[in-house]
């Protein structure tokens, strides 16, 4: 019996689990975020991501009052070769670009940060949504993108370049996010954002991420569970 009992917990688990992926490429497609807590044992962090074309003002806001992290627009690796954008540290000649070495991954995933040349300050809700809703119509053509002609660099959008063959190499948010982009057959750009606790001042827990999305009635996936389907 307990092994009945088991097996049939484990049943509803998984289709609970696949019922939620199904609804979080719903939700890229329509324009609503998803959370994605990558792992306890890598920088165990829930992120508020969105596909980068539905990022409105009052999605900016919602990053930077709901998350609180650094508001990033992730590309793929063609479209990063596309635009000619390299690895921050591989620009920077200066010693503190050297021996960057982080406890959860082999190199940080950061390129240059931009602005739109339509904006301003560039900081706005306003203005960061015009940027990266941008980004997002250049990545769906980027062979048409006149890079420098439409974005200046430094500006207040970080740029992630993923890894070129996504949770084959690597499984940080930078391709959990965009493997779910490919998934629900949008372009590769999506904005990730890290939750953090105004309590603690630490990246906010698992069990207070799912209890968020809960609320806001978001789906909300574990990176393993993108990664046994996608990786």
């Amino acid at each position: 019996m307990r092994t009945e009992t088991g097996s049939g917990t484990e049943t509803l688990e998984s289709t609970r689990t696949e019922s939620e992926f199904r609804r979080a490429l719903e939700s890229f497609r329509s324009g609503e975020p998803v959370l994605v807590h990558d792992a306890a044992d890598r920088e165990g962090e829930t992120d508020l991501i969105y596909h980068a074309d539905a990022v409105t003002p009052d999605a900016v806001a919602r990053l930077r009052n709901d998350a609180g992290g650094l508001v990033c627009v992730a590309l793929s690796n063609d479209v990063a070769d596309a635009f000619d954008l390299p690895f921050f540290t591989d620009e920077v000649d200066h010693p503190a670009a050297a021996d960057h070495e982080l406890g959860y991954d082999e190199r940080s995933s950061f390129s240059f940060t931009v602005n739109h040349r339509d904006t301003y300050t560039g900081i706005t809700d306003s203005d960061r949504s015009t940027t990266i809703r941008a980004l997002g119509e250049a990545a769906a053509e980027p062979s048409a993108t006149d890079f420098a002609a439409e974005f200046r660099v430094p500006g207040h959008v970080h740029l992630l370049r993923a890894a070129p063959d996504l949770l084959a190499q690597r499984e940080g948010h930078t391709e959990l996010g965009l493997a779910l982009a490919d998934a629900a057959d949008l372009t590769p750009a999506v904005v990730v954002c890290e939750m953090l606790d105004d309590e603690t001042g630490e990246a906010l827990t698992p069990a207070d991420a799912r209890a968020y999305a809960d609320h806001c009635d978001f789906a909300y996936l574990e990176g393993r569970d993108v990664l046994e389907r996608l990786g």
